[in-house]
């Protein structure tokens, strides 16, 4: 490489000699940022969406190529957000991408020291197992005056903020339903 081609190639000579004086456009651009192209401008389809992290509902539009997600971002035509995402909201693809997801069940048992795998079914019929039982043991019809309590202090329930409304929505049902009383969500506390 020439000095001349080295210094033609430094940006302040660039911003001097050229028609960008202050320096914030092509002056301030190197041959491989002018390259670069956006993932969102190769992607196939666009789907919008709500953030899944908080109660707040901030829009997304989520970017797939080749069937796999390759870009998150605020959706600039949502009322709540107006394209804008907190630090959670614009990671949010990590949730989705990471190679570090779990996709399976891991359940470790009383005095066990080591994680083992199960499948779907039988998890969920060990929890609805327990959930029932605990309901039966620990349900109030009515208190030490006679009025009619129908609730169990045996289950409750802390929702996690990523999920979203719409789940918070159904929890609180079934939870409801069940005859449980303590039912909260981390995006409320």
């Amino acid at each position: 490489m020439g000095v001349r081609t080295w210094i033609e190639g430094w940006p302040v000579y660039r911003q001097l000699t050229g028609t960008d004086p202050l320096g914030r456009g092509a002056a301030a651009q190197s041959t491989r940022s002018r390259s670069l192209q956006a993932r969102t401008e190769t992607a196939d389809t666009m789907a919008r969406s709500v953030c899944p992290y908080c109660a707040v509902g901030c829009g997304q539009r989520i970017f797939v190529k080749d069937g796999e997600v390759v870009q998150i971002e605020g959706d600039p035509d949502s009322p709540i957000s107006q394209g804008r995402l907190c630090p959670k909201g614009s990671a949010s693809k990590s949730l989705v991408t990471s190679d570090r997801r779990i996709k399976t069940v891991l359940y470790r048992r009383p005095y066990a020291t080591d994680w083992e795998e199960l499948d779907l079914d039988t998890a969920m019929d060990m929890i609805a197992d327990r959930v029932i039982a605990a309901r039966e043991e620990t349900w109030e019809d009515t208190d030490s005056d006679g009025r009619p309590l129908n609730r169990t202090l045996g289950i409750s329930s802390l929702g996690g903020a990523t999920l979203d409304n719409e789940e918070n929505y159904l929890i609180k049902k079934l939870f409801t339903a069940m005859g449980a009383i303590q039912i909260e969500n981390q995006a409320r506390i």
